[in-house]
């Protein structure tokens, strides 16, 4: 039987003792986080629930990729170093100057900024929708870390709503520091009310959001002349082994989640999962997307879908690097057919899956807040572990 504070079994021990409370933990957010893996059934409330959506955000114009990347290296879970209260700010204006160059081609083919806020704010409206359908006093609110509306811009909605308690609800199936840690993390520095809480660490195990996946790369594989003969590709956003090697559990969680979807697909096709976006010269997760089609085009394979199976919205690492760069790329190695299965968006089965999680963490009990002021991170990489979008 698991601890009542620590439910989910794929968290390693470290992140669960006193001494490594801090961004990988879920201890200190003043929470009660669970995995949801199923449907239990309705839980009623007359209570008016706020229900927050993270996501890392994006910049919705080109103007905005400087300053967006300078928040994410001003992150302190981000980047962490002796006297770094000094120099965190001159160096993330270095960084995000130069970097934003590099990148401005990646949201220009996109339409000049991402959509990430506007997907997220779509599905937040239609779960609010869905719960309220339910009898619910649901209101739902977005909170993005480093661009508009942030965290603190969603705490104040929250509070104006007047809500009775809080389910927190991190867009990432699976959970890594970098992401679901950071987005909580920065929750917890900044939300001090008394207020219960209930926090969604994963979902990629619960079988509707499974089946949302599953609907999308049936979409997908219905646009080739045999769908059961193209190569199915999972790509993932990569981050540096070094966070893997101190117990994160994204790599594991990215395998197990590839391994179920295969198995509600139940689709003949041979398959493979890569990860794409690495930055730096610092080791990452392997194989990369541009590796794997690379070695696929040498196995004479000339049909081939991509599924990104580590995001629920489409964004600059979807339309971008996928469906843009890495199709330029297949097209020159001489695959007759690319196709990339669509983001889960506001898809209704997706939708469902979402009013089906916080069903399931309002009906888990809320554990007694405990605040800490954690730990830091103290190793760069970590910035761009977080991605751009």
């Amino acid at each position: 039987m698991p601890s009542p504070q620590f439910a989910n079994p794929d968290v390693p021990k470290q992140f669960a003792t006193k001494a490594a409370l801090g961004i990988d933990s879920r201890a200190p957010f003043g929470v009660k986080c669970h995995p949801f893996w199923g449907f239990w059934g309705m839980t009623r409330t007359t209570r008016r629930v706020g229900i927050v959506l993270f996501q890392l955000g994006g910049p919705d114009t080109l103007e905005a990729i400087q300053p967006f990347l300078y928040n994410l290296f001003c992150d302190p879970d981000i980047i962490d170093f002796p006297f770094a209260r000094i120099g965190r700010k001159p160096l993330a204006k270095l960084i995000s100057t130069t970097r934003a160059r590099k990148v401005q081609h990646h949201y220009a083919t996109i339409g000049g900024g991402s959509p990430i806020r506007r997907h997220t704010e779509r599905q937040a409206r239609a779960l609010q929708s869905e719960l309220r359908g339910q009898g619910m006093d649901a209101h739902c609110f977005v909170a993005m870390r480093y661009w508009h509306p942030f965290t603190g811009e969603a705490m104040e909605q929250l509070r104006a709503a007047k809500c009775d308690e809080v389910v927190l609800l991190p867009m990432y199936p699976q959970y890594s520091s970098t992401t679901t840690g950071s987005s909580l993390n920065e929750w917890r520095r900044l939300f001090q009310d008394d207020l219960p809480s209930h926090c969604v660490d994963t979902f990629y195990r619960n079988t509707m959001y499974l089946d949302s996946v599953v609907d999308k790369v049936n979409e997908a594989l219905s646009c080739f002349g045999s769908p059961e003969l193209p190569d199915i590709v999972f790509s993932a956003h990569s981050i540096p082994m070094s966070v893997i090697e101190k117990g994160d559990p994204y790599q594991r969680q990215i395998e197990e989640t590839v391994s179920l979807v295969m198995q509600r697909g139940a689709w003949r096709n041979r398959h493979r999962l890569c990860y794409q976006s690495k930055v730096g010269a610092s080791r990452w997760l392997q194989p990369s997307l541009t590796h794997t089609l690379r070695h696929l085009a040498s196995e004479k394979v000339r049909e081939v879908c991509i599924v990104p199976i580590a995001f629920v919205s489409d964004h600059v690492e979807t339309l971008g690097e996928i469906d843009h760069e890495a199709r330029h790329l297949a097209e020159h190695l001489g695959f007759t057919q690319f196709e990339m299965s669509a983001g889960l968006n506001d898809s209704p089965k997706f939708i469902k899956a979402l009013w089906h999680i916080v069903q399931d963490a309002l009906a888990a009990p809320v554990a007694i807040p405990v605040r800490t002021h954690g730990r830091k991170l103290a190793e760069p990489q970590y910035a761009a572990a977080a991605g751009l979008d």
